[in-house]
């Protein structure tokens, strides 16, 4: 049968079972058991029970528990609080003053989240009220948090890393490293922005506080002590090469634990809320894998990614082409499913082709981190306008409107990795000399 009535087959069953109402780890199943059983001679249960168990007890997976449990444990501190007053203080100079408490607060909790919805809702509980208290327009609060939040999945360690190192074969120590630059890059051109719409609109920026002292301003910033220390633990672990990804996930675990247990937001109903959440959030995600494990074995019996990857390169797209037209695919892929999914929905087609093109796995898991930072607002499927709807009771068009700078932002960002590729590949490289 033709590949393309074969292709359409797939997708249409793929919408339809998702259009039913069936979870996505189910879907991507249904639709690999019904590739295999009419496209191939393999009984379809013999390798859906090899593959999803396979894809299920790696020891490279026991990573992304550990991490979302830390993120939901700090979420429930009074980390937020501490970082508001904490930053205040430092930024006031800047022009745009305490809009940047969005981007640097983002970057921070980032650090030890790894989740771009608890980073955005933790920072968002903290900034927007404040902010509009104290007169800043809604507009350029909400759309810079709705960029920022997305910080969560680039500044390691990252959810989204995890997944795409399990689903493309690459290391995860060498993903978070690599994404500590194009983090760091990206958070700058977010305040870039806020430093320009400041200097374009001086009469909507309130007034500055009263000047504090030098030993004022460190007193205030005592507060963000621990969660230095958190990061330098949990991060720093990995970069000297004392603790693998895993092992410093459970450095995370144990230091967000005590840092909530000195801070007396512990307690027996929290420590349970943060268990339970973690779990629930993180047996989605399994299933998901599970589920595009077997859909990807499926797609390797029929031969589609290969005849893909044939196809794409009878285009003989240049690279950078290539790579333009990837972003596109994975934006538009955005307005229809989650980032995990479009991650682990995508890889076992695409690598074929990508290496082939002769791109670094490495440079494309930053790659995909960006543009699925992008379809984080992108509508009608972006989690973080949801989440800013929720906090805000904006529609979400509106959230999509005012964050709309932030997304070409990203696309800046995309250019910029693919032309000096050491931002992503340095880092990584002077780790293993």
């Amino acid at each position: 049968m033709n590949d393309l009535v074969i292709t359409a087959l797939l997708i249409g069953s793929l919408f339809l079972i998702l259009g039913s109402g069936v979870w996505i780890g189910l879907t991507l199943s249904g639709v690999a058991w019904i590739g295999i059983q009419i496209f191939s001679a393999r009984p379809a249960g013999d390798a859906m029970a090899v593959t999803i168990w396979g894809s299920s007890s790696g020891w490279t997976l026991t990573a992304l528990p550990l991490f979302i449990w830390m993120g939901e444990i700090l979420f429930r501190t009074k980390l937020s609080d501490d970082m508001f007053k904490g930053l205040a203080p430092w930024i006031q100079a800047l022009p745009g003053r305490l809009l940047h408490a969005n981007v640097v607060g983002c970057a921070i909790f980032a650090a030890v989240s790894g989740s771009s919805a608890a980073t955005c809702a933790t920072i968002g509980k903290m900034t927007l009220p404040e902010l509009k208290r104290r007169g800043y327009p809604d507009d350029i609060s909400i759309g810079t948090l709705a960029g920022a939040g997305t910080l969560g999945l680039l500044i390691p360690p990252s959810i989204i890393m995890i997944v795409y190192g399990v689903a493309a074969d690459v290391s995860i120590s060498d993903l978070f490293i690599a994404g500590v630059l194009p983090g760091i890059m990206l958070a700058l051109l977010f305040s870039g922005y806020i430093v320009y719409w400041a200097l374009r609109h001086p009469d909507q920026v309130p007034p500055r506080d009263a000047p504090m002292s030098f030993r004022q301003k460190l007193k205030e910033s005592a507060s963000l002590i621990p969660v230095v220390l958190l990061i330098t633990a949990v991060l720093g672990s990995i970069y000297v090469g004392i603790a693998t990804a895993t092992e410093a996930a459970a450095v995370g675990v144990v230091g967000s634990l005590v840092l909530s247990l000195l801070q007396g937001s512990m307690s027996w109903a929290t420590f349970r809320e943060a268990l339970m959440g973690a779990t629930r959030l993180y047996c989605m995600i399994a299933l998901i894998l599970a589920g595009a494990a077997f859909l990807t074995l499926a797609m390797g019996y029929i031969g589609l990614p290969r005849h893909l990857a044939e196809w794409i390169g009878s285009l003989a797209l240049s690279q950078f082409s290539l790579v333009m037209a990837l972003m596109v695919f994975f934006v538009i892929l955005g307005c229809f499913l989650d980032g995990i999914s479009m991650v682990v929905l995508t890889m076992g087609v695409l690598m074929p082709t990508v290496l082939a093109a002769g791109i670094d796995p490495l440079w494309f898991g930053i790659f995909i981190v960006l543009v699925v930072e992008m379809a984080q607002i992108t509508p009608p499927v972006g989690f973080n306008l949801f989440v800013l709807q929720g906090m805000t009771g904006r529609e979400l068009t509106y959230i999509a409107r005012v964050a709309l700078p932030m997304f070409f932002l990203m696309v800046i960002a995309v250019l910029l990795i693919y032309f000096v590729p050491g931002i992503v590949t340095w880092l990584p490289k002077q780790m293993k000399l």
